[in-house]
């Protein structure tokens, strides 16, 4: 819970780095667990290409996300910067909320392809419980990151 407060007294442009650096701390984990099990057997080569795959992208919407804030931030002027922050703040909780719901998606398609091409091919499961560790990994990512902007916005209206 102090955690919880700590992180919510900061302010959104904080937060946002926080969340790019922890972002950008699974993509390259998910890289690096993904490289030495492409040479195992069919399973592990779709796990391991699910992770580097996963991993890449993730780490492209992290460099994507750092450079967009940062741009953001350099135009406006101190008092702007007090200003903008719920307005920052209510745009980045909606996309991890979306966000959130799509890695839902991610995990209900990994299942899929395991029920389907997965039943009878072990790098097609591989590829489904990839997809699923990853997009169950950003489901509670995503919404972990979300309350923390929820309860930093609360926290604003009652001062």
């Amino acid at each position: 819970m102090e955690l919880l407060n700590r992180i919510a007294g900061m302010d959104i442009w904080n937060v946002q780095t926080q969340l790019i650096c922890r972002l950008t701390f699974w993509s390259l984990a998910s890289i690096t667990a993904g490289l030495p099990i492409l040479s195992r057997d069919p399973f592990w080569q779709g796990v391991g290409i699910q992770c580097i795959a996963w991993g890449v992208i993730d780490l492209l919407i992290a460099a994507i996300g750092a450079a967009s804030a940062k741009r953001r931030k350099s135009r406006l002027t101190p008092d702007e910067l007090a200003e903008s922050a719920l307005k920052e703040s209510v745009s980045l909780k909606r996309i991890l909320l979306i966000n959130t719901g799509l890695d839902v998606l991610y995990v209900a398609s990994g299942i899929a392809l395991i029920l389907t091409l997965g039943m009878n091919d072990p790098g097609w499961r591989g590829h489904g419980w990839g997809i699923i560790t990853q997009g169950g990994f950003l489901f509670f990512f995503d919404r972990y990151h979300a309350h923390i902007i929820a309860s930093r916005e609360a926290m604003d209206l009652t001062t």
